[in-house]
């Protein structure tokens, strides 16, 4: 099998060291090409013209910004036999799709978990993603709040700061205090017919937890799952009291949000959110700027990936 191993140089835990292991374990498995991206959209460039070369495997070492790249990439002519396989060793902040399919988080483990599954690509396993306003994602997108707490991130990464949890929290606290916490802006329609409610925040999920703090899972729709539909988690209040209710609901426990002042779906084929007025948008924990509707559709089994 042809392979190629896309490395993004700016991951959190990129290593010369641990690319040299990566790249020398692969290619005992694999003939492989090792492409580092420059800037943004390399990797999905590379993925796509991987694809159009009927290379067998793509294996992203970074973060779940360069995951995302990667499977944008090699589905930009949409899935089907001649999509290349896509395999993850974990490099970044959260890891949130690497950890979702159950591979380790430590990029040693990961790499040989990566191999095995190379020496039976027919075993791969075929998982189901989401589709936002044309933008694949393979865990989430979300608009308002959550989408402001990542560009708050991304604005800090870009002042040279690392991406941590704590990093996270804080932005995260701040985007809720800047927030017009009166007027809700966000309605999502539903198949049936189905209007929600007015919400100051949405979130559409593909798998869970919707993210990690630390090694802990945020389980805001436990149900969720690549097997599946969409998920659809919303706040009609932003409340620092309900907020903190389920912040304890999505940390300690395994029941996910609830309560009247929530919105929750399970296992949608479809949804679209609109916005009274531009709001934050985010896919796969990164900013994509501000948009008033946001078209969610499930494709199910889309992609192969070598977990």
């Amino acid at each position: 099998m042809r392979a190629v191993v896309v490395v993004n140089p700016n991951a959190t835990t990129v290593r010369h060291a641990s690319r040299e292991v990566l790249v020398a374990a692969v290619a005992s498995a694999a003939d492989v090409t090792v492409l580092t991206t420059t800037h943004r959209h390399h990797a999905l460039e590379i993925a796509a013209q991987a694809r159009d070369d009927g290379v067998g495997a793509v294996i992203a070492y970074g973060g779940d910004g360069t995951v995302n790249e990667v499977v944008n990439g090699v589905l930009h002519a949409g899935p089907g036999p001649q999509v290349p396989l896509v395999g993850v060793v974990p490099a970044g902040s959260a890891n949130v799709f690497a950890r979702n399919l159950g591979l380790p988080a430590d990029p040693v483990r990961a790499t040989e978990r990566l191999l095995r599954a190379l020496a039976r690509p027919a075993r791969s396993r075929t998982i189901g993603l989401g589709r936002a306003n044309g933008r694949w994602f393979t865990f989430n997108a979300g608009l308002g709040l959550d989408a402001d707490s990542v560009h708050g991130v991304e604005q800090a990464r870009h002042r040279g700061k690392r991406a941590t949890s704590g990093l996270y929290l804080r932005s995260a606290v701040r985007a809720y205090l800047a927030s017009d916490r009166a007027v809700p802006l966000v309605t999502a329609e539903l198949p049936r017919g189905e209007l929600t409610p007015e919400m100051f925040l949405a979130f559409v999920t593909n798998s869970s937890p919707w993210t990690y703090l630390g090694r802990v899972g945020v389980r805001t729709a436990p149900r969720s799952s690549f097997d599946a539909g969409l998920d659809l988690v919303g706040a009609t209040s932003l409340s620092i009291v309900r907020l903190a209710k389920h912040a304890g609901e999505v940390l300690l426990t395994r029941r996910g949000v609830r309560g009247p002042d929530t919105v929750h779906r399970h296992d949608l084929p479809w949804l679209t959110l609109h916005a009274a007025a531009p709001v934050s948008v985010q896919v796969d924990g990164e900013y994509l700027g501000t948009t008033q509707h946001l078209e969610c559709v499930a494709v199910p089994r889309a992609l192969g990936v070598l977990a």
